[in-house]
């Protein structure tokens, strides 16, 4: 194979992930004109029509589908033994980047007993937004937040290793409780509703509490008012303020209802949701990690 057909094979990846001209050629910092020229090179080379062009803009044939998925593996995997090679095994830090609901909530009270067990590594935690990209190669690990698939119930999310599966709850404080009958279904006409509008990657603002109700059996013509945060740990803060009931992550309660800070009438049902680990690295820290995160969890459910 010609030096510039792995050339070509790079450019193909970046427009077939785009499935735009425009798109892709800002990424590579090419002309439109360029990069279409470079493509029809490349099929002309392999005999074989990768894009369907249409008005609407470009879509993989077949062949280039299939294409497609083998040099995406490919080039990731090359970048995965790149970025290995930076990192030594000697290696005594680890990168995260999560949620910071998760950061703050759950993992942060637990980092002490990392540190007794493994006083020479160093934790590097990077929980700057309310989603993350879990196909970045800039960090070692990456814990998401992620909707259970049709295939991926107590499964992997796209590549991911399953860590904890989440429930749901409404949470509320001592206040608002006393202020509305709870084993009324007309409760809910009256109730202020606290959403994290932003769970998982596409998800709908109200789609959490939107799945509780169908959950609950309970049918209504709308929703009822209510405010929307970015992140969960905000919504949990504003029930804990008195501001109404907020859809609570189990695995995120500390606590606040052992001593009261939140109350909730309600069981936990399944969020149909749960934290996925992406291992982007290897290292001999990164698998002591990966280690306690599993030990940590273990004796969680064990409790």
């Amino acid at each position: 194979m010609r030096t510039s057909t792995f050339a070509g094979l790079t450019t193909f990846a970046v427009v077939a992930k785009h499935q735009s001209l425009t798109k892709a050629a800002q990424e590579l910092h090419l002309t439109t004109g360029a990069l279409s020229q470079q493509i029809k090179q490349l099929e002309q080379r392999l005999d074989v029509t990768l894009f369907h062009r249409h008005s609407r803009g470009l879509t993989l044939t077949d062949s280039g589908k299939r294409l497609f998925d083998v040099v995406e593996l490919s080039l990731g995997q090359i970048n995965q033994v790149l970025a290995e090679l930076k990192a030594p095994e000697s290696s005594t830090e680890i990168r995260l980047k999560l949620t910071p609901s998760f950061a703050f909530k759950w993992l942060v009270p637990k980092l002490h007993d990392f540190n007794r067990q493994y006083p020479e590594l160093k934790v590097q935690t990077f929980a700057d937004g309310a989603l993350v990209d879990h196909k970045c190669d800039d960090v070692d690990l990456v814990i998401d937040y992620c909707q259970f698939g049709r295939d991926t119930s107590g499964g992997n999310a796209n590549g991911g290793e399953l860590l904890l599966e989440e429930h749901l709850v409404p949470v509320m404080s001592p206040a608002y409780y006393q202020h509305f009958n709870w084993q009324s279904k007309n409760v809910w006409h009256d109730v202020t509703l606290l959403h994290d509008a932003m769970p998982w990657h596409g998800a709908q603002k109200d789609q959490e509490w939107q799945g509780w109700f169908d959950s609950m059996g309970l049918k209504l013509s709308h929703l009822p008012q209510g405010h929307y945060f970015n992140r969960t740990d905000m919504a949990m803060a504003a029930a804990e303020a008195g501001l109404g009931v907020a859809l609570a992550r189990q695995a995120l309660l500390g606590k606040e209802v052992e001593q009261k800070r939140l109350i909730s009438p309600y069981p936990a049902i399944k969020a149909q949701a749960g934290y996925f680990l992406y291992r982007q690295h290897n290292t001999t820290a990164v698998e002591c990690f990966c280690q306690w995160l599993s030990q940590t969890i273990a004796q969680l459910h064990s409790q």
